[in-house]
């Protein structure tokens, strides 16, 4: 298939890694890649892989904790951006992010506050 990177014996998706590292130029920098990012990538490219990758994203070392922090912020934007493209694919990858930036970070920095307001009659 176009578009595909082997790194470490898998196969990724030239435009997750790009959108993942926020570079371009995937190519100069596939040896630089941290496995966090590449398994980040497995996931986004087949979300019904999270239920069984949870317990490792929890217990990965993460290298560098803000890139991969934005790395998940990339993907919700991303996402949210492409909704109408494929609305099951996109609110998948979605839901993937929000996960893991959940799990890992204990919160959604993108989140938007729901306010109620009630009239009094």
């Amino acid at each position: 298939m176009v578009g595909e990177i082997t790194i470490l014996e898998r196969k990724h998706s030239e435009k997750n890694l790009q959108l993942i590292t926020g570079k371009k130029d995937i190519y100069a920098h596939r040896h630089d890649i941290p496995e966090e990012m590449l398994l980040l990538s497995e996931v986004i490219e087949d979300p019904l892989k999270l239920p069984y990758l949870l317990d490792t994203f929890y217990t990965t070392n993460i290298r560098n904790e803000k890139a991969f922090h934005f790395a998940l912020l990339r993907v919700q934007v991303d996402s949210d951006l492409r909704m109408h493209e494929d609305l099951q694919k996109y609110q998948q990858r979605k839901y993937v992010a929000e996960t893991l930036e959940k799990l890992l970070y204990g919160e959604l920095m993108l989140s938007v506050g729901e306010t109620l307001s009630m009239e009094a009659d």
